[in-house]
């Protein structure tokens, strides 16, 4: 990997876990605050997809507008559990159960559905993964040992629920990428759109929540709306010039990061614990990717 390529990853896995710290510190009000991220990252990107279509002469078609769809879907999917879990549980918990347990299902349905025969040494990798979630999910929390257990069943459900999310919008993205040949960007553009359209129904009723969100917590709603994206352009441009073999484990880097902004942050026990589990799960996404 080429030290830019290196730069875009590292940076983008730095960006990952601030968004998701920025998430963390919307206890209330998650399904508004998934809408209104989602609408702010339409407004900034579908003119700018939109450009790019045109520019590569290319059309809007019922492929890229149905796939899209279908990805918004799963994404809005994704907000939602991420949100939640992040509500009733510790981040350090829910953050890397989430980014591990992801590429794991994604294995998984290669091997069970799409019949890949991955080798012993990406076998081996899914084991660790469990063993690093198993350590991370199993560190103490603070507030006793009936706090301690509640919240790590709960953060480790909710991580688990995001990780599905994770890989079924993983698998979907990847095939419209490379079965349907879309174009990254605006793919990208109309799938947030969607996302910010089909959540509209939901809000019916909740109008009071919205506006207590937007004003309360308006920054993360620009942090999240603003980096996120940012995080995945990096990737992809990474991608252009580097296998994703070696971009996959460098991204999830942002495991590490994340447990350690956490501890800092939001005070949560055990961080020496929490730290050896983000890594072993960081290494074990290593091993499926080689």
């Amino acid at each position: 990997m080429s030290a830019t390529a290196l730069l875009l990853v590292l940076g983008a896995a730095v960006l990952h876990a601030i968004w998701n710290i920025a998430a963390k510190r919307v206890a209330h009000g998650g399904y508004a605050f998934v809408f209104a991220y989602a609408l702010l990252s339409a407004v900034i990107w579908l003119p700018i997809g939109l450009i790019v279509l045109a520019a590569s002469d290319a059309r809007i078609s019922w492929a890229l507008l149905g796939a899209t769809a279908l990805s918004g879907l799963l994404h809005i999917a994704y907000g939602l559990a991420l949100q939640t879990g992040y509500r009733t549980g510790d981040l350090s918990v829910v953050y890397p159960v989430a980014r591990g347990t992801g590429p794991l299902l994604t294995m998984l349905v290669a091997i069970l559905i799409i019949a890949e025969r991955p080798g012993a040494v990406a076998i081996a990798g899914g084991l660790v993964i469990i063993a690093g979630v198993a350590v991370v999910a199993t560190a103490p929390s603070a507030g006793g040992a009936r706090r301690h257990t509640r919240s790590a069943y709960i953060g480790l459900q909710w991580g688990v629920l995001t990780g599905v999310a994770i890989a079924a919008y993983t698998l979907w993205d990847d095939h419209a990428m490379t079965g349907l040949a879309l174009l990254p960007i605006p793919y990208f553009a109309m799938s947030v759109t969607w996302e910010a359209l089909l959540m509209i129904p939901g809000l019916r009723g909740a109008g009071a929540d919205l506006r207590q969100v937007v004003r309360r917590h308006w920054p993360e709603i620009v942090c999240v709306a603003v980096l996120s994206p940012l995080a995945y352009m990096l990737v992809l441009q990474a991608m252009t010039t580097t296998s994703v073999a070696l971009v996959a484990p460098a991204r999830e880097s942002s495991i590490v990061v994340g447990s350690l902004l956490a501890w800092k942050l939001f005070h949560e026990p055990a961080p020496a614990r929490r730290f050896v589990g983000a890594v072993v799960v960081l290494a074990g996404i290593a091993l499926i990717t080689v």
